[in-house]
């Protein structure tokens, strides 16, 4: 049995108070999806007078849920509760806060606080007088003993015309938490990855076709890690429909040819490009219209496909291209070398699919070989950390050859 892909932490609850801070709360959002978090918006009915429902759905990409007693058959409290990574309320006026210290659960917002387990981080915007009143710093005592987040006010201009302390922090400041708390990192902000997963199938006639065992369950890692760590994505992966990848562009194509017309489109101006599809060496040369009988099975002639990695990598720029070998047999890390130089590579991963391994599992075991020819093992682990391992390579040597980050926000 295969151990589970490792979780990536990038699901976030957005809290809002009702505070004209909530207005901040908008760049905040923002700035939470650009290093790669998926964020749901949870507003106070009171927030709602200065920030609407549409502004907030437009932002996230998601609907709006602030009526504990909507869609109650899907017990949505719960759901949002247990999917949760961390919730983050911003701004948490004093009122909010007081009603989180009581544990009191009167509305959609605080219901998720009290059913989830997820580290909960405040962020308090408020009049001077009020973050300073004797109730709410015993609130806050209170919160934080209980081991939450809660971080200091700004000091600053304030909406009566005031300067002090309840002033909204700045929205780098939030996130720089919330990533320290989940411990999450957002390297590759700013970076575009072009990925290329699953196996393509060569149609023979309307009912058989050419094809791999290949899952496309790589390719689909790298595309979630890479876009937990803040990157522009597209992911061009063969026969898998029901993958979908919420911020992640993804582009389903069936044959060959199809995906290289995806990827060249998509090659130049891409920081990172990883091939880990498995793309069919041979197609027929004709398809047909009608289903072959038996006997016209023993005789098909192929025709070689196109050479997508070695087309791509020869008009390489600044791109760091991976490509992946799928071998059989102790020559598996001489053969994967090889391809690297005769293809341009600039890293290869090699594993051995003998009896079928690999293919289809969550796990993974091979070797990383980088152009000075060094080979490093990965032992057996899940495709979901060699895919952060590959994605660190990769970012490490763009760094040191200084290419810059250069995607227009």
């Amino acid at each position: 049995m295969t151990a589970p892909a490792s979780k990536i932490s990038r699901e976030v609850i957005l809290g809002v108070g009702g505070g004209i801070a909530a207005y901040k709360a908008c760049d905040l959002l923002r700035r939470l999806q650009d290093v790669g978090f998926l964020v749901s918006v949870i507003p106070t009915r009171s927030s709602l007078n200065f920030v609407g429902k549409a502004t907030w759905e437009a932002l996230s990409g998601r609907p709006i849920q602030d009526d504990l007693w909507n869609n109650v058959h899907q017990v949505p409290h719960i759901a949002l509760a247990k999917k949760a990574d961390a919730i983050v309320i911003a701004p948490a006026t004093a009122d909010l806060m007081a009603r989180i210290a009581s544990g009191r659960a009167d509305d959609f917002l605080t219901n998720v606080i009290l059913a989830s387990t997820a580290p909960l981080i405040l962020v308090p915007a408020m009049h001077t007088e009020m973050w300073q009143n004797a109730a709410t710093i015993a609130n806050v005592e209170t919160l934080r003993s209980r081991g939450i987040l809660v971080l200091e006010p700004s000091v600053g201009k304030l909406t009566s015309g005031d300067v002090g302390v309840g002033r909204f922090p700045d929205s780098e400041v939030i996130v720089r938490e919330v990533e320290n708390t989940l411990k999450h990192k957002a390297d590759l902000h700013n970076r575009k990855v072009l990925i290329s997963a699953g196996g393509t199938r060569e149609a023979i006639d309307p009912v058989r076709y050419i094809g791999n065992l290949s899952s496309g369950k790589q390719g689909v890692a790298l595309a979630i890690n890479a876009a937990s760590r803040g990157a522009k994505v597209c992911l061009v992966i063969a026969n898998a429909p029901q993958t979908d990848i919420e911020g992640v562009e993804v582009v389903h194509v069936t044959s060959a040819s199809q995906m290289q017309t995806q990827l060249q489109t998509r090659f130049s101006g891409s920081d990172i490009v990883i091939m880990s599809a498995a793309v069919s060496d041979v197609r027929p040369s004709q398809t047909s219209s009608r289903k072959y009988a038996k006997g016209e099975l023993s005789d098909i002639p192929l025709v070689e496909n196109p050479d997508i990695i070695g087309t791509l990598s020869a008009k390489k720029t600044d791109e760091f291209v991976i490509g992946f070998a799928a071998q059989t047999g102790s020559d598996g890390i001489a053969k994967a070398s090889e391809k690297m130089q005769v293809k341009n590579l600039d890293l290869i991963y090699v594993n051995d699919v003998s009896g079928g391994d690999i293919f289809g599992m969550d796990e993974t075991e091979g070797f990383i070989i980088d152009k000075t020819g060094k080979s490093t093992q990965f032992p057996r682990g899940s495709k979901m950390i060699l895919a952060s391992q590959l994605l660190s390579i990769a970012l490490d040597k763009l760094d040191k050859l200084g290419y810059a980050n250069d995607i227009t926000q």
